[in-house]
């Protein structure tokens, strides 16, 4: 085990080598990595060299990305900059592609194609998951994922571009094929998808004059579980179903896809929806650099004790969606992948690693929901603070609340837009910057977006029915 370091040095003797700050390598900026990095910070203060290697600049408030896709929030408000709220923190641009565990190094690339090594003396494993791929033929080729800001913007670009073209089809059953959307994955984000994008589609047909008359957007939300948010309390599942319904979402449960091609869907139980949109949002995957390193790993997830360290690696530790965490609360079980756990996680952590360098005592990772909140747009919600349920307008404050008091940053500007959108209607408006080779659902990098020539060097105009193809033969809206 390494020794710890002397919290307070009193200086090198004269004439002898400055000694050398420890350096801490943050792998991650997600709810784990950024809530390690602020919490090291404040409890090291320059006593150690904090770094923290992530492919982008800011951290994601994931909770709220569908009020992105669906038009309620500009993208910048849900994104809280890393060099702006992280003091004593170095950003280090990149993406890790090995650690060399023996030689203390983490290998990354950056954003120019450049690759790099930082050495460490104690590393913070919070690289996250990504979305969770299943063998389903057409699904990689033709789904769009929800796990990064990129597939977001592209959402919300082609929501709107398939309204605008349904409007103008030439025949009913077009029209009926662009505002049809799937939604794979009845969880936290694919009921949250669906239950925003009804709303936004409703609002966009509303405000078209060539809406055709009769037509409406038709969405659906399956799941093979048997109920909505299969993971939470019964009379949560059952507020999110009446909503959903109550809205017109077909929510289906017991059902899934079976193939995807480009010209729709074909379900489990045999029926072909036509549809030019499907997203999918089934769950998610730890990152798979995790199960490269050569350490046990539990579905995928690296294991640890439950002070977040790597068995046999006393300098490395690891923490949120990529660590498989036991859950002290229920013996023999892991904590689940959600946000609420890795950002205490991550503060756990930082205690730990400022610990082993001989500030402060560890202590184990413990903790019991608090409860959840599932924002279903508008006034609705579906919440259970301290396990006490809540529906309607009452839901929707306390999670909105919850919400801004959970954000690290940009709160006056996330409630600014919510007024904002309560008043007016929203710009429906194409942008045009992701398109949809850039955000594929085959990433390990859902927080970036694909750069260069399109893969396979083919026009821009094909693709699946996530892609290009999907929305006659234009890509991005150009």
């Amino acid at each position: 085990m390494t020794p710890p370091v002397n919290p307070t040095p009193t200086g090198p003797p004269p004439g002898a080598a400055p000694r050398r700050r420890p350096r801490i390598v943050i792998v991650g900026a997600g709810f784990a990595g950024y809530q390690t990095a602020r919490g090291l910070s404040r409890s090291l203060r320059g006593r150690a060299e904090i770094v923290l290697l992530n492919p982008t600049d800011y951290f994601l408030y994931l909770p709220l990305l569908p009020q992105v896709a669906a038009g309620i929030l500009e993208p910048r408000r849900v994104t809280v900059s890393l060099p702006g709220t992280l003091r004593h923190v170095r950003l280090v641009l990149g993406e890790a592609d090995h650690v060399d565990l023996d030689g203390r190094k983490v290998h990354y690339t950056d954003p120019e194609g450049t690759t790099g090594e930082l050495g460490y003396d104690r590393l913070v494993l919070a690289v996250g998951s990504v979305s969770k791929l299943l063998p389903i033929p057409g699904v990689a080729e033709n789904a769009t994922g929800f796990r990064g800001l990129p597939e977001a913007l592209y959402l919300r670009d082609h929501i709107t571009r398939q309204i605008e073209l349904a409007a103008g089809a030439r025949n009913p059953a077009e029209c009926t094929s662009r505002c049809t959307f799937v939604v794979v994955g009845a969880g936290y984000t694919g009921t949250e998808v669906a239950a925003h994008g009804k709303m936004f589609t409703d609002a966009l047909v509303r405000k078209h004059p060539a809406w055709p008359k009769g037509a409406r957007p038709r969405w659906m939300l399956l799941d093979v579980a048997d109920r909505v948010l299969p993971g939470l309390d019964e009379r949560l599942s059952g507020t999110a179903d009446q909503v959903l319904r109550g809205r017109g979402v077909e929510v289906r449960m017991g059902t899934s896809v079976k193939e995807s091609t480009r010209d729709g869907v074909l379900l489990d139980d045999g029926e072909f929806v036509e549809t030019r949109s499907l997203i999918w949002c089934v769950g998610v995957r730890p990152d798979p650099l995790v199960s490269q390193l050569g350490l046990p790993v539990e579905r995928g997830r690296l294991v640890v004790t439950p002070e977040l360290g790597v068995p046999g690696h006393p300098d490395v530790f690891a923490c949120g969606d990529a660590a498989a965490v036991p859950d002290l609360t229920r013996p023999g079980e892991y904590t689940p992948m959600t946000a609420q756990h890795a950002s205490r996680q991550g503060k756990t952590a930082a205690r730990n690693v400022a610990a082993s360098l001989g500030v402060g005592e560890a202590a184990p990772y413990r903790h019991s929901d608090m409860g959840f909140a599932v924002d279903l747009g508008g006034v609705k919600a579906a919440a259970n603070p301290m396990g006490v349920p809540l529906s309607g307008p009452v839901a929707g404050a306390v999670t909105r609340g919850y919400h801004l008091a959970a954000m690290p940053g940009n709160r006056v500007r996330v409630a600014a837009d919510w007024l904002l959108d309560a008043a007016l209607p929203r710009q429906a408006v194409q942008l045009g910057l992701v398109r949809s080779w850039q955000v594929p659902l085959d990433t390990a990098s859902p927080e970036l977006a694909k750069s260069g020539a399109r893969a396979g060097g083919g026009p821009s105009g094909t693709g699946g029915n996530g892609g290009p193809s999907g929305a006659g033969g234009t890509s991005g809206g150009k």
